[in-house]
């Protein structure tokens, strides 16, 4: 199987891992740039640069995984589009199937 088809965000490159940290912090609701660093560091204890940052939001962006909301703020919203749902839907589904695998092997060794 292609490593695609396994990891919905593989395609993403070096910024897969921001782009799934992004699509958690929106799936529930809009948020901006800053607001998702505060997500990421809440969950996970570390946040991208800036660079790394705003890179996957244009890449997000551009698969139209994330869409910016109309705002007067200066700071722009972005919301999980359908699409990016699915593909969150897809990455979580991946990671259960390696993490079940990972149990097994842990509780046979």
């Amino acid at each position: 199987m292609r490593r695609s088809a396994l990891d919905p965000l593989a395609s993403l490159g070096r910024f897969s891992e921001t782009g799934l940290n992004i699509l958690v912090a929106v799936a529930s609701e809009p948020k901006h740039a800053f607001a998702m660093l505060v997500d990421i560091e809440a969950r996970t204890g570390a946040c991208p640069g800036p660079g790394t940052l705003y890179a996957a939001i244009a890449e997000l962006e551009a698969r139209r995984w994330i869409e910016p909301l109309e705002s007067d703020d200066p700071r722009r919203p972005y919301q999980i589009t359908p699409d990016g749902q699915q593909a969150l839907r897809a990455q979580l589904a991946t990671q259960r199937s390696a993490s079940a695998i990972a149990s097994e092997r842990l509780a046979d060794a």
